[in-house]
C-alpha cells in the first residue's frame, strides 16, 4: 500500500472521527495532536485566541473561517514564531519546514465537512494550499 497519494491526483482534506474503529489509511493527521496543529481553537461559535481570549462570532463556520484565515497569517510571518497553548508548543518554523511531508497526501483533521459548494474552512485547507506551492512560504 502506498504512503502517500499520487501526484496525478489532488490531495484532500477528509474529516479525522475520534471513534473506535476509525483509521487515517494514507492521510496525514494534522489536527492539534500534532506539529500542523492551529494554535486557534474553535468550540461551537467560539474562537480562543493561543492567548486564551476568546471572541463569539455569529456561526461555527464564521469561528472555523476566522481560526483558518488567522493561522495563514500567522504562517506567512504574522505574529510570534512559536505559540505555547497549555502542554502544546506551536511553532510555524517547524510546520513549514514540515510541509513537504504533506505534499501530495490527503489530510485529517477534525473540522466538519462543508456541504456541495461551501468554502473549507479549516486549517488543513490553509496546508494543502502551502504544500503544493511551496513558493507561496517560506520557513
Amino acid at each position: 500500500m502506498p504512503t502517500h497519494r499520487t501526484t496525478d491526483a489532488t490531495p484532500k482534506r477528509i474529516r479525522r472521527m475520534r471513534t473506535k474503529a476509525w483509521r487515517a489509511g494514507t492521510a496525514m493527521i494534522v489536527d492539534r495532536s500534532s506539529r500542523y496543529g492551529n494554535p486557534w481553537r474553535v468550540e461551537g461559535n467560539i474562537l480562543t485566541a493561543p492567548d486564551g481570549t476568546t471572541r463569539s462570532l455569529d456561526t461555527p463556520d464564521a469561528a472555523r473561517k476566522e481560526a483558518s484565515t488567522r493561522y495563514r497569517r500567522w504562517l506567512d510571518g504574522e505574529g510570534p514564531h512559536t505559540y505555547a497553548v497549555g502542554r502544546r508548543t506551536f511553532d510555524r518554523h517547524r510546520i513549514l519546514t514540515g510541509l513537504d511531508r504533506l505534499r501530495g497526501r490527503d489530510l485529517a483533521c477534525t473540522c466538519p465537512i462543508p456541504g456541495s459548494g461551501q468554502p473549507d474552512n479549516c486549517h488543513a485547507t490553509v496546508l494543502i494550499d502551502l504544500a503544493a506551492h511551496p513558493d507561496k512560504s517560506s520557513p
